[in-house]
Formats: C-alpha cells, structure tokens, sequence
C-alpha cells in the first residue's frame, strides 16, 4: 500500500465518521422540515461550499491546456448521473429516517458495501465467494435487526434497504468518474444536480416552510457543509486512490459512528435481538470485501 492509498484511506475514514454523525442531524432536522426540502437546502449549501475551492484551483490552473468538447461532456453527464443516483440515495434515506433510529438506518444503508461487488458482476468484475458469505450474513442480520415477530418489515427499514442500492451505484460511478474528469467540479455537479431533484419534488408535494428552515439551522448546516460539502467531496478524493473494496470497507464504519451518536445525542437503544442483527450484517460487511483484499494481494505478487 502506498502512501497515496494511505492517504485516501485516512480521507474516507474521516468521511465515515461525519456522515455517521449525520445520521443524527438528519433525524433532528426531519423534526422541522420535510425531508425533500432538506435535501434541497443541504446539498445546495454543499454546492456553495465548494465555490472558494473551485475559484481557488481555476486561477492555480490558469494557463493551462483547455478541456476538450469530449472531456466537458463527460464531466456534466457524470454529474448528472452521479447527481441522480446520489438524489435517489439520499431521498429513500432521509424519508426514511422519519420511521426508525439513526443506528438502525446506518446499519441497513450500510448494506451498499455487501451490494457493490455484487454490481460489480455487470462491470465484469469478479465476485470473491467470499463475498456471497458477507450478503448471507448480512441478509440474516437484517432479518434480526429489522424484521419483528410478525414477518413484516418497518417502513423505514425498507426504504433504507432500497436505499443502499443506490449507494452501491453511486460508489460505483464515482470511482469510475474520478479516473476520468475533476474531482471538485464532478462534486459541484453532483451536489446541485441532487439539490435541483430535490427542491423540485419539495414543490410539488411538500409546504414548503422559512420558520421551519430557521428552527434546525445546526442540522441543516451540518447536513450541508459538513456531510455534503465537505465529506461527499472526501469522498471523490479519497476514492481517487483507494481501491473499491478498501473504500467501501472503510466507509463501512459509518453505521458505527451512527450508533454512538444516536445513544450519546438521541437516547437510541437496541435490544439483544438489535444488537445481534447488526453484529452480523457488520461481520457480513466485513467478509464481502475479504475477496477485495486478496485479490490486491495477488496482484502485488503477480507483478513482484
């Protein structure tokens, strides 16, 4: 591992940690405004954070080799397409924060990590059998975690479940994206395309309220600058480097950094049942990347 990989690593680590905490903002925030409003103002705040930065690194480029016509395409349909997954994504999580704990929500978006090798199998890539282990475990994790004694599912939880889907897409594009254009202006892209979505269905079917947005400025600002803007754009950055498995392990750890914030900042308990679900979808998280490991292993003798 070099020190470049090091590096994205520590990136998304610190990723993990905010966006686990987010989950915390994002419950409180739902206390004052509708969930699709507050997608809008946070990723348009992420948006506008990212505006010093931008301005910064165009004047430290300035001179230099203009973008082809083919470049520029790939960069705003990149945005649009990470933008859509990233809309898709975050709406299925904040309206389902409104039906059960931040931990739980975490844990089950967490899912994403067993379901990008999975995806993987599209792209041709090659699905470690250890990775069916990992999504055998954290399938019987959900069911503790999520499923009660009747054999139904809380509404939160399944669209937290639907959710990670779209999350194992957005990491996808984004490490293919970042191989190719900016990784500050796809961030740019993304967060306003997500915002546009978002402020869009607000209209549509929310009540739209100024009071409400002034109630919850703490959750909205850090929603925005601090998991948008901040560790969305992490994000990019850290996946420049790291390998797929390894990001996606790391940023495992969010649900972790969840849990504690739940407890500590909103009184959220699990019971035994809870805590053995989430033990194992954390283990089934864990093993479907092993395959990732290995495989970097073999590769790095291979070319020894």
């Amino acid at each position: 591992m070099n020190i470049k990989e090091v590096r994205s690593n520590i990136l998304l680590l610190i990723t993990a940690t905010i966006w686990g905490f987010a989950f915390v903002a994002q419950r409180v925030g739902l206390n004052y405004v509708e969930a699709f409003t507050f997608n809008a103002v946070r990723f348009a705040l992420g948006a506008l954070s990212l505006l010093p930065l931008m301005i910064y690194q165009k004047k430290v480029n300035e001179g230099q080799n203009k973008k082809s016509t083919a470049a520029v395409k790939t960069l705003l349909l990149g945005g649009l397409v990470a933008g859509s997954a990233l809309f898709l994504g975050a709406s299925l999580q904040q309206v389902g924060l409104a039906y059960t704990t931040a931990g739980k929500a975490a844990f089950i978006t967490g899912l994403y990590i067993a379901l990008v090798p999975i995806l993987g199998i599209f792209l041709k890539q090659r699905v470690h059998f250890t990775t069916w282990i990992g999504v055998s475990f954290a399938v019987v994790g959900l069911y503790f975690l999520s499923v009660n004694e009747g054999f139904s599912i809380n509404k939160g939880d399944l669209l937290q479940f639907i959710g990670a889907f779209f999350w194992a897409v957005h990491i996808l594009v984004i490490d293919y994206l970042t191989k190719k254009v900016n990784a500050l202006t796809l961030s740019f892209l993304q967060f306003i395309t997500c915002s546009i979505l978002s402020f869009i269905v607000a209209v549509s079917f929310e009540n739209i309220s100024v009071f409400g947005l002034s109630q919850a400025p703490v959750p909205i600002l850090y929603g925005g600058i601090c998991s948008v803007g901040i560790a969305y754009t992490l994000q990019v950055f850290g996946q420049k480097y790291a390998k797929p498995s390894h990001a996606a392990i790391i940023m495992s750890m969010e649900a972790v950094f969840a849990s504690i914030g739940g407890m500590l900042l909103l009184n959220e308990r699990l019971d035994l049942r809870g805590f053995l679900g989430c033990s194992l979808m954390f283990t089934g998280m864990l093993l479907s990347q092993v395959g990732g490991f290995t495989k970097s292993e073999e590769d790095r003798k291979a070319a020894a």
